[in-house]
């Protein structure tokens, strides 16, 4: 079992970053792949970025591809999703996910029924 717990979100103008982290409970969390993904209001939750469970192997919604980062520490069971150039329509709840490994082939997970263990959620709000 695994508990994900994300913080670092909150309100920021248009063009300014904020840095989420996603801390994980469990000694297996360094076998996991991580993911972000986000919800805004009416809308179905969107796959952001994910990483294997090395950290050698990243992916990007093209949404996002340029100008946000994940990066994970598996020193500290944290996984992070640094945010750059923000805009209005990045506002959602932000969520991080893991992965139990199943393949040796796919390190990387992009949709979210891939995922087993979920957070609660983080804000973030970009003001125009």
């Amino acid at each position: 079992q695994v508990q994900l717990v994300e913080s670092g979100g909150g309100l920021v103008q248009a063009g300014g970053s904020l840095r989420l982290s996603c801390a994980a409970s469990g000694r297996t969390f360094s076998s996991y792949g991580m993911g972000w993904f986000r919800q805004a209001p009416g809308r179905e939750r969107e796959y952001i970025a994910a990483i294997s469970w090395s950290g050698e192997i990243t992916d990007y919604a093209d949404s996002v591809k340029g100008r946000f980062a994940i990066s994970r520490d598996n020193a500290k069971n944290t996984v992070y999703l640094q945010m750059d150039s923000l805009r209005p329509e990045d506002t959602a709840v932000y969520y991080c996910a893991a992965a139990r490994p199943r393949s040796s082939i796919v390190l990387v997970h992009t949709t979210s029924d891939e995922y087993d263990y979920w957070g609660q959620g983080t804000q973030v709000t970009v003001s125009s």
